[in-house]
């Protein structure tokens, strides 16, 4: 019997949620992403917040690795003052996930940063971000489309080497590149939609929502890498 690879996917806490009778804070993660790493050959484990300092004892339990989409980091993890449209800051959750990232970077794991996790990653590597672009997030709780080009010769490129429509909802954007980070997609406007990390390890950040739609080559990349690994 093939061994799935344990892939785990960070998660947030959100006070207030609501199920039948209760009314209590909860670990929250959109089903998409697990699903998505289920439909791609692997095991999904949610990792609720934790203090960083735990954070190389859990990526060790892993095959892989996902930091998952969400709120804007806050700019003080890359030298900036907030711009008045970024959003109001993660903290605990900038923490624990910038505590996984270097972790799993330290320890070889592979990695795949969705959205916010891509950015998180860039940040990670010393790099910077765009606070506010226009026409990536057009409809307020809609996921919109936009196609995106690929870098020929990039892991990214050899996954999805032609240029593919991808489900996407965001406001920022990776500006100056992180230490060792390669660009290897980009939007029509010349939005980095993908950096990558030349491996080993795997690493890989995309801009846009897998989890939303039905193109499973990243995250089968990704399942792949982590079975390799292991």
């Amino acid at each position: 019997m093939t061994v799935r690879p344990l892939i785990g996917v960070s998660t947030y806490l959100e006070a207030g949620t609501r199920w039948g009778l209760w009314e209590l804070e909860a670990a929250l993660l959109p089903a998409g992403y697990p699903r998505l790493v289920q439909r791609a050959g692997g095991l999904a484990a949610m990792l609720p917040p934790d203090a960083p300092e735990h954070a190389a004892a859990t990526v060790a339990r892993l095959d892989g690795l996902v930091v998952a989409g969400g709120p804007d980091v806050e700019p003080v993890h890359y030298g900036a003052a907030p711009d008045p449209r970024t959003g109001p800051p993660a903290r605990a959750r900038d923490t624990w996930e910038l505590a996984l990232i270097e972790a799993a970077l330290a320890a070889g794991l592979p990695l795949l940063g969705i959205c916010r996790g891509m950015q998180l990653l860039n940040v990670a590597l010393g790099g910077t971000l765009v606070q506010h672009i226009d026409g990536h997030a057009e409809v307020p709780g809609v996921f919109g489309h936009h196609p995106v080009k690929p870098v020929p010769g990039t892991v990214y490129g050899d996954l999805a080497p032609e240029e593919t429509s991808v489900p996407t909802y965001h406001h920022q954007a990776v500006d100056r590149l992180g230490e060792g980070l390669l660009a290897s997609a980009y939007a029509s406007d010349g939005t980095v939609e993908a950096v990558e990390l030349p491996g080993p390890p795997w690493v890989l950040g995309v801009q846009w929502h897998p989890e939303m739609g039905t193109d499973l080559r990243v995250m089968r990349g990704l399942v792949a890498a982590a079975a390799s690994a292991g």
